[in-house]
């Protein structure tokens, strides 16, 4: 079984594509569900996020596991597959697994740095744990991203390459925009409060929160406030009028539609006199209506614009030591893969050879009946210890030639040699794997935690 990826993000595709196939967080689950039914894939796992949709699979065949993730990808997202097609990439075995760990680091997203993805990739997996989608494979390499995402953070500048999304978009507009100004965040889910908070500590005059759920909108206006800057709450129908008083405008909801249209934007311009406003969306589908770039007095940036800006943001020696990390971790990766893959039939020779050292004992005790109870124990002791010396240094190795570039055939030599059930080697192969691992500290330092995911809330 090999690892295989399906996927697109706003490197392979457009704005209006990504928003045609963006995920609902509810299809997720439907989508694991019959990636599992498909014959190729024994797991999966998605990673939906508002600027990629990736479909990770464990296939046997990689053929069939690339059109089936593509027509699989293509049905939940609800665009049709010949316009889906010419936007995927397909990555297999260990470019799939250099793919990965590239994105866990940040060198895949918008913003070159940027922790958020980590908690999504954390997310991913817990979803494909929860379904049991996610078998021995994926859930080992999952936990793997995470623990390169961390070393990344940890051990270079990568951080400094770019900055969050909210903060980097708020950054493209002017740099008085904010301190003593007044802010509309509509929406509060991860990224709306992420935003609210980053709004805070920038030192805007206060913060109105708009939702459709009033009660989370309170809950987040509440620890803004915890934090010095007054904050309020407002319903989707107070809106307009909030428009109207606000000097910036962060938007990030789960809408499936327009959230704030161009009439409404030229409205509030015109209610503030003329006065500039400026406004962030980061939804995926879009929050506000492209139409508005139009605008005078209108300062709109989006994903799309935050895509074109963000081509000076890396830092190259920061980079150059990630990817030196993530190729690494590449090999690391593939090495332990490859003799994981030898230990259930180390396992089952050596539980063939217990057997074998049980029925001779039983022999022994009908030969030799007259052995007390203490010669009986050295005897048994002795006969383990010669097997375990004799089976030792040939497991130890064929588990180190195993690990090594083309080692893959160790086991079925291993297999053969020893004339070993088949069956007993699979039944020692199936186990459960354990939870998720390691990201409550992978946001990078200066970078605002987000808050309890509520209503809405698309994530980068």
């Amino acid at each position: 079984m090999s690892v295989l990826v399906v996927g697109l993000s706003h490197r392979s595709a457009p704005v209006s594509v990504l928003e045609r196939a963006a995920l609902a967080d509810g299809a997720r689950g439907p989508l694991l569900r019959d990636a599992l039914a498909a014959e190729p894939a024994a797991e999966a796992v998605v990673l939906s996020t508002c600027n990629r949709i990736e479909l990770y699979a464990d296939v046997n065949k990689f053929h069939a596991g690339v059109a089936e993730l593509s027509t699989l990808l293509a049905r939940h997202s609800e665009v049709p597959l010949e316009e889906l097609t010419p936007h995927l990439y397909v990555h297999y075995e260990d470019r799939a697994v250099h793919h990965l760990l590239t994105v866990a680091c940040g060198l895949d997203s918008m913003v070159v740095g940027e922790g958020q993805i980590l908690g999504q990739i954390k997310d991913a997996l817990a979803l494909g744990q929860e379904l049991h989608t996610a078998g021995r494979l994926l859930n080992d390499l999952f936990q793997q991203a995470l623990r390169v995402g961390k070393r990344a953070h940890s051990e270079t500048g990568i951080d400094r390459a770019g900055q969050s999304l909210v903060t980097f978009g708020l950054a493209q507009f002017a740099p008085d925009a904010l301190p003593g100004r007044r802010a509309l965040v509509v929406g509060a889910g991860s990224m709306s409060s992420l935003a609210a908070a980053t709004l805070a500590r920038s030192g805007v005059a206060e913060v109105t929160i708009a939702n459709r759920t009033v009660e989370r909108a309170r809950r987040l206006a509440h620890l803004i406030g915890e934090q010095g800057t007054p904050a309020r709450a407002a319903t989707m129908d107070e809106v307009p009028a909030a428009l109207a008083a606000a000097d910036i405008v962060v938007s990030c909801t789960g809408s499936t539609g327009l959230v704030l249209t161009a009439d409404q934007l030229k409205a509030a311009v015109h209610g503030r006199g003329g006065a500039p406003l400026a406004v962030l969306d980061l939804a995926m589908p879009r929050d506000v209506d492209a139409a508005a770039h139009t605008l005078d007095g209108v300062h709109l940036v989006d994903i799309e614009s935050l895509a074109a800006a963000s081509a000076d943001a890396p830092m190259a020696s920061d980079v150059d030591q990630v990817r030196a990390i993530v190729t690494e971790e590449v090999t690391a990766f593939g090495a332990a893969q490859r003799a994981a893959r030898i230990t259930p039939t180390v396992v089952a020779l050596r539980a063939m050879a217990a057997d074998v050292v049980a029925s001779e004992l039983a022999r022994l005790d009908g030969r030799v009946p007259g052995l007390d109870a203490k010669e009986r124990a050295e005897v048994a002791q002795t006969v383990r210890r010669v097997v375990d010396k004799l089976l030792h240094a040939p497991t130890v190795r064929v588990k180190q030639l195993a690990g090594e570039p083309g080692g893959a055939g160790y086991a079925d030599a291993l297999r053969e040699l020893f004339d070993l059930d088949p069956q007993a080697v699979v039944a020692v192969s199936r186990a459960e794997p354990g939870p998720v691992q390691g990201a409550s500290s992978v946001v990078p330092p200066g970078v605002p935690v987000p808050m309890p995911r509520g209503d809405g809330g698309s994530n980068g």
